[in-house]
């Protein structure tokens, strides 16, 4: 590959530049791929712009952070011209890599002073909300370890980064994510929704006992519906979770609360549809 990049170079009327049709450029793919030697050779030439965006507005250094490719990563990230923290349509380079768990390239990006590490893309979500969304619990400790990130920082929707990772069952970032004093685990998104919520909704039984051990976590707060934990975990017939949060509702409402899960229990599942 590298030889035949060569004889391309020696040819004036190439373009070194140009973007094809999905908007790329050569140093893009490169990038992209891993080619180091490949982005070496480009980056050497006075045409090629390293900043250079696609259509989606993605840069090569956001390409490489993406893909994990940590080698391209710091070739690029040695060239004084570059904007290490340049976003595309919604994530600079360190939401990509924080999204894709590259702990490594993640690192790097935080090494430069240039970088946010708490910045927010188009639906407020942070690299620190994206680590914990996919349970990328290196990710995450890395993150916390930055003043400026705050931990309990809500997206457009509410949605916390302790909700994210509730919602998909990371019990070892939910773990962590608690840890900090500035975290609120009784926190309501935009739909009034919970961490204790989202985890019962999903049959999250290890989130879900975690949460219930904690004295300021409502067992039984309702949403903007009026749906608490217990009857959307019976809608979803989660039998474990249902066991767990029956004894824990308060005894004002235990009664009509079991009566409501027994009954959704009972149900044919086409039927739980209808309390949303």
């Amino acid at each position: 590959m590298i030889e035949w990049v060569e004889r391309l170079l020696e040819r004036e009327e190439v373009n070194l530049d140009k973007l094809d049709k999905s908007g790329r450029t050569p140093l893009s793919y490169a990038a992209w791929c891993g080619r180091e030697e490949v982005v070496k050779i480009l980056l050497k030439q006075e045409e090629v712009n390293p900043n250079k965006s696609s259509y989606e507005g993605q840069t090569p250094l956001s390409y490489a952070a993406q893909n994990g490719h940590e080698g391209v990563v710091k070739i690029i990230l040695g060239q004084q011209d570059v904007n290490p923290d340049q976003p595309d349509h919604a994530k600079t380079p360190l939401l990509h890599a924080a999204l894709e768990g590259h702990l490594r390239v993640v690192k790097i990006l935080l090494g430069r002073g240039e970088v946010n590490p708490d910045a927010q893309d188009h639906t407020g979500q942070t690299p620190l909300a994206y680590a914990a969304d996919k349970g990328h619990a290196e990710v995450v400790k890395i993150l916390l370890g930055r003043a400026e990130v705050n931990p309990d920082k809500p997206s457009i929707y509410g949605r916390t980064p302790l909700q994210h990772a509730a919602s998909n069952g990371h019990e070892g970032v939910v773990e962590i994510v608690l840890g900090r004093e500035e975290v609120n685990p009784d926190r309501q998104d935009n739909e009034g929704q919970t961490p204790l919520f989202a985890a019962a909704e999903r049959g999250r039984e290890g989130v879900v006992k975690m949460l219930l051990a904690r004295n300021d976590v409502a067992p039984d707060k309702p949403d903007d519906q009026g749906r608490t934990p217990l009857m959307s975990a019976s809608a979803q017939r989660h039998k474990r979770v249902i066991e767990l949060l029956e004894p824990q509702v308060a005894d004002d409402s235990e009664p009509k609360v079991k009566r409501i899960s027994i009954s959704i229990i009972k149900m044919p599942r086409y039927y739980t549809g209808v309390l949303g």
